[in-house]
């Protein structure tokens, strides 16, 4: 990374920061919506864990707008650095550990930069968004003295907690198979292509950005490394052809501003929140990246519907199937052992509405999963089958971002911290499914590692 001098010089956080325990210096790049969970959480909740230290994104009313939350919690403004002077600010700054939320396809950029001059790094999911990205990763882990976390947060959901607890305890006794169904409704599903998540390039896909949570947990799960994937996957739904084929597309490039969006379903409208506004439309004349496109306008270079086949160095197998156009929300999970079955049905969102939902503060995004259900079962060879209770929260993936965050930012090392391996097992998986998807045929992720 060059280090040109671009920073924006603040004072150092003030009485609260000072009066703080924690050692451990953090620096945040990328300041999009994902990073608040961790702009808000080291100046608030978890402010005696850790000190937020500096900002780095090449948008500066992004940036401004991270501060507004340290500056609301009552801490002075952090620095801000753009990414020429990334490598700069990490000494500028002291900084121990480096929080990467910029797009996927950037990931590796900043994680090899910090890793070459020996600082941590958490990463949010997936750890990068392709081949190259992994390899380079890999390498720069090798010799140095940082080390990369991944942000898989659903780990921390108490009930995948249990399940790989009953797994690791031999409930079901030696792993045959899982059947993971994951199904994104028309809320969420949808926001994945009006956000730069629908280039491919950028995001890898969802079977790299969004299945990565998933091939993670399965992993996880059952104790085993991924070797071979087949996978098919479509654009069925979204997308201007699809949505001019079933009299969905409406005529409009944007949300903002467009009358031709107000009354459409399947638009965002950025303008009902004030920090969406200050976070993209007063940031826009910068960098010219618009949060709130047509989901049926062109451009879209990801899937909507996959199916993947995948074999474990166990001998286990996986068959995975995603769709982010589902009327309901939620996951069905059943792992087959030698001496029986574990089930977990989870419903995050029961339907959709199509008109303005009372508890959802911006019209078009997903609302609060305020009505979240589970049911974890096992099946055990020649007994009645069991409820296992434990019960799914409804705040941030189920539970898992306040425990992650309690981890990470502590700097624990749990047994449940996934790392640059952990990363590249479940970012693998993607990428051999989307070489199947392209090539038609099944991919040895030995093989693609190893092609220069």
């Amino acid at each position: 990374m060059n280090t040109s001098a671009s920073a924006q010089t603040a004072p150092d956080p003030g009485t609260a920061g000072e009066s703080r325990t924690a050692e451990r210096r953090f620096a945040i790049v990328g300041a999009g919506s994902r990073a608040r969970l961790y702009t808000g959480a080291l100046t608030g909740a978890h402010a005696h864990r850790g000190r937020l230290v500096a900002l780095c994104d090449s948008n500066r009313t992004r940036m401004h707008a991270h501060n507004t939350i340290v500056t609301r919690a009552g801490f002075a403004p952090v620095p801000t650095y753009t990414p020429d002077a990334f490598t700069e600010m990490l000494e500028a700054e002291r900084v121990d550990e480096v929080i990467c939320c910029t797009v996927d396809r950037a990931h590796a950029d900043y994680i090899v930069a910090a890793l070459e001059a020996g600082r941590d790094v958490i990463t949010e999911k997936p750890m990068t968004a392709d081949l190259e990205g992994c390899r380079r990763i890999r390498a720069a882990q090798r010799t140095s003295t940082g080390r990369v976390t991944v942000g898989f947060n659903y780990r921390y959901n108490p009930v995948h907690t249990r399940v790989r607890e009953l797994v690791a305890q031999g409930a079901i006794g030696e792993v045959g198979s899982v059947h993971l169904e994951w199904v994104l409704d028309l809320r969420h599903g949808a926001d994945y292509f009006r956000r730069w998540h629908r280039e491919k390039e950028q995001s890898g896909g969802l079977l790299v950005h969004k299945a990565s949570h998933h091939f993670d947990l399965v992993n996880w799960w059952i104790g085993a490394r991924p070797v071979e994937v087949f996978a098919w996957g479509d654009l069925f739904f979204y997308g201007q052809e699809n949505g001019r084929r079933r009299g969905l597309a409406r005529d409009y490039e944007r949300g903002y501003g467009s009358a031709a969006a107000e009354d459409d379903p399947f638009a965002v409208h950025l303008d009902d929140s004030p920090d969406l506004t200050q976070l993209y439309l007063e940031a826009e004349h910068e960098d010219g990246y618009r949060r709130d496109l047509n989901v049926f306008g062109p451009g879209i270079t990801i899937e909507d519907d996959m199916s993947a086949l995948v074999r474990y160095d166990t001998g286990a197998r996986l068959s995975y199937h995603l769709v982010a156009y589902s009327p309901w929300e939620g996951y069905r999970v059943a792992i087959t052992g030698s001496a029986g079955r574990l089930e977990l049905d989870v419903t995050e969102s029961p339907y959709s509405s199509p008109g303005r939902e009372s508890h959802a503060p911006v019209r078009g995004m997903p609302p609060p999963k305020e009505e979240t259900r589970s049911t974890l079962r096992l099946r055990r060879h020649w007994e009645p089958p069991e409820i296992i209770p434990v019960a799914m929260e409804s705040e941030g993936h189920g539970g898992g971002d306040a425990r992650m965050l309690d981890a990470l930012l502590g700097g624990i090392d749990d047994g449940v911290r996934a790392d640059h391996e952990d990363g590249t097992d479940a970012l693998m998986t993607g990428l051999a499914a989307n070489a199947s998807i392209a090539s038609g045929s099944p991919e040895r992720i030995a093989d693609l590692l190893e092609r220069g």
